[in-house]
């Protein structure tokens, strides 16, 4: 950067009679001029800005006409700016939020943990008093890192420390020895609801009814006990495929009157200004809405890349009034089919079957009842241990 560009330099043109006396009078001064040369009776040059009235008024005195044009520098934009109060402002309190927030905890990163969540590690450190806004220097990070190891389960080692104004929370867990739990104890193949076996396949133990079988619910279907050519009683833990065809109702109600809630389109808006947790009204007033919907967003304030604990949560209040309305036979079928397709898609789906479907409708004066009969075919069997002393 030149020193044009940094201070402040005006260039000047000066015309008239006597203008040699002018130039005498101009040199014999405390005045730096630069780039000094006369053509057809007029005098060029460049003077600092700031001597510009002394030069202005030796021209007078001489009756001399003098225009002048300042070069476009740092220290005449900074000039330019001074009178806007509103920028200065914004430089202090920029300023002032960078030094602010460089002595001050404003994000927690937890490192290292699975078993443990967040939300408990946080909560140790609140109750330490460690948390968003915590000046840096009130913290003794060696301390804290071992009692987190006291008041956090499952934690076994646990350091803190701090990368400018984030603190990082570095743990390992303790690795608990898994429980010894036999995936093979002996257990029954048993029927769970009343149906007729259509399909067998058995991995171990032992069928004790076949395919064309009715089974109630409760029936032995395959036993994991055995009896070997030797005489020795031998334990199984049970395993196959059973499935058998059953029948299912399921009732599904609804009522010709429904009563619901929808927009009144009133709206107001009842933002905040988030400073770490504490959240600060923007808006006036109180909500007025006895009820109404909630639509809320958030704008956080980045610094240099790093998010801050500042934001501006953003609240819009709908309100809503509770209208009752009428719905015709044919569309309260058609809500209540949709529950029945709802059922058999979250319901039916795994491995089931449906053979059969019947509905058969009944409608009172204030709604309407459909009775689904199912038949269907899927695993009936579920499986029980067997008890030994």
């Amino acid at each position: 950067m030149t020193e044009t560009q940094i201070h402040s330099r005006t260039r000047i043109s000066v015309s008239g009679k006597g203008l040699y006396k002018f130039i005498n009078a101009l040199h014999s001064g405390k005045v730096c001029c630069s780039g000094q040369f006369c053509r057809k009776d007029v005098f060029y040059c460049e003077i600092p800005s700031s001597a510009l009235p002394e030069v202005r008024s030796l021209a007078e005195e001489h009756g001399l006409e003098l225009t002048a044009a300042e070069y476009s520098s740092l220290s005449s934009k900074l000039k330019s700016y001074r009178r806007r109060l509103g920028i200065l402002i914004g430089l202090i309190a920029v300023i002032a939020a960078a030094v602010y927030f460089s002595g001050v905890v404003v994000t927690i990163d937890v490192q290292g943990n699975s078993a443990v969540s967040d939300q408990a590690l946080l909560a140790a450190l609140d109750e330490l008093g460690v948390r968003p806004g915590t000046p840096l220097k009130d913290i003794n990070f060696h301390v804290i890192g071992n009692q987190l190891r006291v008041m956090v389960d499952g934690v076994s080692w646990a350091a803190v420390r701090h990368t400018g104004n984030r603190v990082v929370v570095e743990v390992t867990e303790i690795r608990e020895k898994p429980d010894m739990v036999s995936e093979r104890l002996p257990c029954n193949l048993v029927a769970v609801r009343d149906a007729e076996i259509t399909y067998t396949s058995v991995y171990d133990g032992q069928l004790i009814h076949k395919v064309g079988d009715f089974v109630p619910a409760g029936t032995l279907v395959v036993s994991g006990i055995t009896d070997e050519l030797t005489g020795h009683v031998m334990l199984h833990h049970a395993m196959g495929v059973i499935k058998g065809s059953y029948e299912e109702t399921v009732t599904f109600q609804g009522e010709f009157m429904e009563e619901r809630y929808v927009r009144t389109g009133e709206e107001r808006s009842c933002d905040r200004l988030r400073l770490f947790d504490l959240k600060i009204p923007l808006f006036i007033g109180r909500n007025k809405y006895s009820t109404y919907d909630s639509e809320v967003s958030e704008d956080t304030l980045y610094f240099f890349g790093r998010e801050l604990p500042i934001g501006r949560v953003r609240e819009k209040l709908c309100e809503t009034e509770r209208v009752t309305s009428e719905r015709t036979p044919d569309e309260l079928r058609e809500q209540l089919m949709k529950k029945v397709y709802l059922y058999e898609k979250n319901f039916l789906s795994d491995g089931t079957d449906i053979l059969r479907r019947d509905i058969s409708e009944t409608v009172t004066d204030s709604g309407m009842e459909l009775i689904v009969r199912y038949k269907l075919n899927g695993d009936i069997c579920r499986e029980e241990e067997i008890i030994t002393r």
